[in-house]
């Protein structure tokens, strides 16, 4: 197969590769993935999974223009462009919990037609919106009566492993999954639980008896039942036996000790008035009803509120960013419950996802991914400049850099939420000033306008990025 436009992250799936080709995206099959490709797509299952929103869309390419470009391949397969990609050490509990069921759901309904999936990873599943959506067209293959399901461990390391840690040890997956991109290792999730756990039946079935057995084929979850029933056969019923022993586990899941944080709870206990909270709104909305982008990026995104205003005032979509994961599930419920296309994502900012994997090439990093055409960073650049000793400019370059256009808020030292930061820390931050602050601005962006919101001096700036 040749390299072409190859995306990197593809490179792993014998039965074909995804490209990208002046802005469209397309997916070739091999030789060896053709049979089942076909036999998969004759089915009409693919076909059912795109007319539920469940599988990315695809069409099958005759353009000779186009197949000319891939000599190599058997089919040629176009996909709709996703707005941004995400991974799962980006995803919330939430998401990630959902994003478990909703990969068994299909695989059950696969092996109701007679089909199976070939693996279980996490990748294969994005979120469009508050959506998950699969969008791997050649993982699926006919079913073979008394196979085994031999993508148990992969799903139970990049799937319940990750959401174990938080559920029965509150640490947040995100750090440990994006140190090992295939998930947690079984071995390792084992170490970590509580000698407690060795009293659930499903933690020994899934967990703690597989990894005795890590260097094997199957997990001890299968090899009990070829104990049990005398045969190197795994019955159909047992295969979906399995399937849905892990659903009605994972639905049940929560995070250990879930309380709101002080900054989920910070849109509806902050130090503004409401007068103030309004006329903020008020700026956001009306700067999304001129603009009306397509995404809008919302840094520091909190519970969602300001994203759920700009999709009220124009924006099409939204993605926000957050490092709090209380605010993060408060945000990933306001965008199921309400229905919004919104997307929020963890986010250190300053230590934000790299370009890693194979060749460090195969997980494209934030800076590449996140991109819109405007971004909103409110009651944010504080939180770089004080709290990780961002040197302003360099914050407000990189701000700037996300979107042609945006709003920032700056919030001086005299703001309660500042003076709070500085509490337990030297004040080193001579040049943070509001005017130090337009300087800065002024060399990357034109100043649209500003506004005071606060009685502190809180000022959101609009701007628009010089080309």
């Amino acid at each position: 197969m040749s390299r072409d436009w190859v995306v990197d992250g593809s490179f792993r799936d014998p039965a074909g590769r995804v490209h990208e080709h002046e802005g469209r995206i397309f997916r070739t099959v091999t030789k060896s993935g053709a049979p089942d490709f076909l036999a998969v797509r004759d089915s009409g299952f693919l076909d059912r999974l795109v007319e539920e929103n469940r599988l990315i869309p695809f069409y099958e390419v005759t353009d000779p223009n186009v197949t000319a470009l891939f000599p190599r391949a058997e089919h040629v397969l176009e996909h709709p462009r996703l707005d941004i990609i995400s991974y799962p050490y980006e995803w919330s509990f939430g998401q990630l919990r959902d994003a478990a069921l909703f990969h068994l759901e299909v695989a059950l309904d696969a092996l109701e037609a007679g089909l199976t999936l070939s693996d279980a990873t996490a990748y294969n599943v994005q979120f469009v919106g508050h959506q998950p959506v699969f969008i791997d067209h050649l993982s699926f293959r006919m079913y073979r009566e008394g196979e085994f399901w031999l993508a148990h461990r992969q799903f139970c390391e990049q799937f319940l492993n990750p959401l174990l840690l938080r559920s029965k040890l509150g640490i947040p997956h995100n750090a440990w999954y994006r140190g090992g991109l295939e998930g947690i290792p079984t071995e390792h999730m084992v170490k970590s639980l509580p000698l407690s756990s060795r009293l659930s039946l499903r933690m020994n079935a899934h967990v703690i008896l597989p990894a005795r057995f890590q260097r094997g084929i199957h997990s001890d979850a299968l090899r009990q039942i070829e104990k049990k029933t005398g045969t190197k056969q795994l019955p159909k019923r047992g295969y979906e036996g399995l399937l849905r022993q892990l659903h009605s586990w994972i639905k049940a899941m929560r995070p250990k000790g879930a309380n709101p944080s002080v900054w989920a709870t910070y849109a509806d206990n902050n130090t503004y008035s409401g007068q103030e909270t309004e006329q903020k709104r008020a700026i956001v909305s009306e700067f999304s009803t001129a603009n009306t982008p397509r995404v809008i990026l919302d840094l520091g995104c909190n519970s969602g509120f300001f994203s759920e205003t700009a999709l009220i005032g124009g924006a099409s979509s939204a993605v926000g960013f957050d490092f709090d994961q209380d605010s993060l599930d408060s945000a990933y419920r306001r965008a199921v419950e309400k229905s919004l296309p919104f997307l929020p994502l963890f986010l250190d900012a300053a230590n934000p996802s790299p370009t890693q994997g194979w060749a460090q090439s195969e997980r494209t990093g934030f800076d590449t991914r996140a991109r819109g055409d405007a971004v909103m960073a409110l009651a944010f650049i504080h939180h770089l400049v004080v709290a990780k000793n961002v040197p302003l400019g360099q914050a407000l370059k990189w701000l700037v850099s996300r979107a042609p256009v945006g709003l920032i808020e700056f919030v001086p030292k005299s703001d309660p939420t500042v003076q709070s930061m500085l509490r337990l820390r030297e004040d080193i931050f001579d040049d943070y000033s509001k005017e130090a602050f337009e300087a800065e601005l002024s060399r990357c962006a034109k100043i649209v306008k500003s506004t005071t919101v606060s009685e502190s001096g809180r000022s959101i700036y609009e701007f628009e990025r010089r080309s």
